[in-house]
C-alpha cells in the first residue's frame, strides 16, 4: 500500500482530524470495515451496517495498532471526521490509483464464479507484471475501494471483482475505478428475485464493458448467449471464450481424473498447450478460460499462462474447498453461496469425486429467487437424483422441503435428512457420516453452512476418532 500522514488523509477527503496528537503519523496497514482485521498501521472505517455501528469499536481497533479511525464522529481516540466513511473511502482509493504509473485496472463480474476466476487471474497475471486482487469476495462499494488502498506503486495489474444487486451499482464501481479490461464470466440465476429477470442481470453486468475505453479489453464467454451479445454494448476490443468453436480462447480434450480434477489442451491464436488443475470441479474449465483470456489478451505467452493455471492453488474458502479427514472422509465446504447454476456445477463436481465413495449433499436453501424460488429448489432437487447422490441433508425453513421432495420423487431410494438449520444440521452429520464419504456443503451465505463445513472437517466434531 502506499503510505500516507493522517493530514494528508483528512485534505483528501475533506475531513478533519480529532484527537490526533501527531498529523504526521503514517497508514502504513491496510485499510479495513471489520474490527477484527486490523493491522498495525491500518485505517478503520467505521461504517454503519443494520446490526452493527463501527464506531462502537473505535477504541478496540486503535489498541490493536490501528493508526486512526475514518468516523462521522468524534470516537476518543485518533479519528478523520467526514460527512460520509464510503465516500471518503472512495476518494482515498482515486488518489491512491493516481499515485500507480498506468495501473491496468481489471473488473471482472458475473452470476457465479467470480471469486474463482479473480482468484485464478491473481495468480496468472504475475507472468506479465505485479499484481494485486480483491481478498475474498470484497466486491461491493465497501470491497473495492479497500482493495485499492492495498495497492503500491509498484503493482501493475489490479483485478477488481464487482458484484451487483440492481441496476447502476457496476456503473458506480466503474466510475471510482475505471476498468480497462472487463470480464463478463456468465449470466445466471443469481439475485434473479432482486433483478427481476435473467434479462435485467445481463443489463446490469453489461454496464463494465460499457465503462471500457475503446483502447480497452472486453473478455466475453462466448458459450452464453446473454454474455456474448455484450459485444455490441463496448467500444474496447472483444475477445471470447469458451467451448464454441467461434471462441478466440477454448478449452480442447477435457477430461476428468479419478477425484474430478480437470485437464485440458489450451488453444488460442493457432497455439496451445496443456493445464491440469489442482482444483475439484469440470466448472473450473470456464473460470480457467477467462482468467487464460485476459492474460492472452494482454499479451501473456500462452505457455506460461497454461503453467500458471496447473499451478494455480484454491484461495478464498467456501469454493469448493477440498479437505480430507484421518477417517477417509471429505469434505467439500462450497458453502460460501448458492443458486441454482451453483448448485449444479458443485453437484456435478461432487458425482465426478466420488470414485466408487458415497456420496452426502448437505444443501442449504437457496435465497433471493423471488418468484423463480419454488422451480429453483425443485430443480436441484432433481439434479441431486439425476447425479446419483447417497444422502441428502436439506438445511431451512422455507424451501428445503420442496428440494427434498423433489429429490425423493426423482430417487425413491434417495436418503433424505431434513434440518432447520445448520445447527441442527451437525448432529444429524455426526450420525451419518461414514468412513470414506465424500460430503458436499454449500447453501445461501445467510443459512451459514460454512460453520457446519469447518466443523465437519474436524474428525472429533464428525463422530470419527481423533
Amino acid at each position: 500500500m502506499i503510505p500516507l500522514s493522517l493530514e494528508r488523509i483528512a485534505a483528501i477527503v475533506g475531513g478533519r482530524l480529532c484527537d490526533v496528537p501527531d498529523p504526521g503519523a503514517l497508514m502504513t496497514g491496510p485499510a479495513v470495515v471489520d474490527s477484527r482485521e486490523i493491522e498495525p498501521g491500518g485505517l478503520f472505517a467505521a461504517l454503519v451496517g443494520e446490526r452493527v455501528d463501527g464506531h462502537d469499536y473505535a477504541a478496540q481497533t486503535v489498541a490493536a495498532g490501528a493508526v486512526a479511525v475514518l468516523a462521522t464522529r468524534p470516537v476518543g481516540v485518533p479519528a478523520v471526521v467526514v460527512a460520509d466513511v464510503l465516500e471518503a473511502l472512495a476518494l482515498l482509493a482515486r488518489h491512491a490509483l493516481a499515485q500507480i504509473a498506468e495501473p491496468v485496472i481489471i473488473g471482472l463480474t458475473g452470476s457465479s464464479g467470480k471469486t474463482s476466476t479473480k482468484d485464478l487471474l491473481a495468480q496468472v497475471l504475475p507472468v506479465l507484471g505485479p499484481t494485486t486482487a480483491t481478498e475474498r469476495s470484497l466486491n461491493s462499494e465497501i470491497g473495492l475501494p479497500l482493495t485499492v488502498l492495498r495497492a503500491d506503486t509498484t503493482t501493475r495489474y489490479l483485478v477488481l471483482e464487482m458484484g451487483a444487486r440492481g441496476i447502476g451499482h457496476i456503473k458506480h464501481l466503474t466510475e471510482i475505478t475505471p476498468p480497462k479490461v472487463g470480464l463478463v464470466i456468465n449470466v445466471g440465476t443469481a439475485h434473479v428475485g432482486e433483478f427481476g429477470g435473467r434479462e435485467a442481470i445481463a443489463a446490469a453486468k453489461g454496464e463494465l464493458v460499457e465503462a471500457l475505453p475503446a483502447d480497452g479489453l472486453a473478455v466475453l464467454n462466448a458459450d452464453d448467449p446473454l454474455v456474448a451479445a455484450m459485444a455490441s454494448r463496448t467500444k474496447a476490443r472483444v475477445m471470447t471464450f469458451g467451448l464454441a468453436t467461434c471462441a478466440d480462447v477454448r478449452a480442447q480434450d477435457i477430461a476428468l481424473d479419478h477425484v474430478g480434477r480437470p485437464s485440458f489442451t489450451l488453444t488460442f491464436d493457432g497455439a496451445s498447450a496443456p493445464v491440469s488443475m489442482t482444483l475439484h470441479g469440470e466448472h473450473h474449465v470456464w473460470n480457467a478460460l477467462a482468467a487464460a483470456a485476459v492474460a492472452l489478451g494482454l499479451g501473456a505467452d500462452i505457455g506460461k499462462v497454461a503453467a500458471a493455471l496447473s499451478g494455480a492453488v484454491q484461495v478464498t474458502s467456501g469454493r469448493m474447498q477440498v479437505s480430507d479427514r484421518s477417517d477417509g472422509v471429505r469434505v467439500v465446504n462450497d458453502a460460501f453461496n448458492a443458486n441454482p447454476d451453483s448448485m449444479r456445477v458443485a453437484l456435478k463436481a461432487l458425482a465426478a469425486m466420488a470414485d466408487g465413495r458415497r456420496t452426502v449433499a448437505v444443501l442449504g436453501e437457496m435465497k433471493e429467487l423471488g418468484d423463480d424460488a419454488v422451480p429453483g429448489h425443485e430443480s436441484v432437487g432433481r439434479l441431486v437424483a439425476e447425479c446419483g447422490i447417497d444422502v441428502l441433508v436439506a438445511v431451512g425453513t422455507e424451501h428445503a422441503d420442496v428440494l427434498a421432495g423433489a429429490a425423493q420423487r426423482h430417487a425413491p431410494e434417495l436418503r433424505v435428512l431434513r434440518a432447520g438449520d445448520r445447527d441442527a444440521a451437525l448432529p444429524l452429520l455426526q450420525e451419518e457420516v461414514r468412513p470414506g464419504d465424500v460430503v458436499l456443503v454449500k447453501g445461501s451465505h445467510s443459512v451459514g453452512l460454512e460453520r457446519t463445513a469447518a466443523l465437519l472437517v474436524q474428525p472429533d466434531a464428525a463422530g470419527a476418532p481423533v
